[in-house]
């Protein structure tokens, strides 16, 4: 019994931690964060253009799954369609 709750507590903590650390994390990919706290970007247009790119690569990626996802469906539609 008293494994089991040290377990559980164990857990817990490692969830916490976890969370804590994406957090973390987190903030560091945000450029605007980083322009608070590095002397390297300084200048808000570079910290504008590093976003603006971020941005764009994550719209490119979305994209880019949506359409695999879409040529899978579409492929697995013609696959039970043949076999009938």
């Amino acid at each position: 019994m008293a494994a089991t709750v040290a377990m559980e507590t164990d857990d817990a903590g490692n969830r916490l931690r976890f969370q804590l650390e994406l957090e973390f994390v987190q903030c560091l990919d945000n450029p605007n964060y980083l322009n608070c706290t590095l002397s390297e970007l300084v200048k808000a247009q570079c910290v504008k253009f590093i976003d603006e790119q971020q941005i764009l690569h994550w719209q490119h990626y979305s994209w880019k799954q949506m359409r695999l996802q879409q040529a899978l469906a579409e492929q697995q539609q013609q696959n039970n369609t043949s076999r009938k």
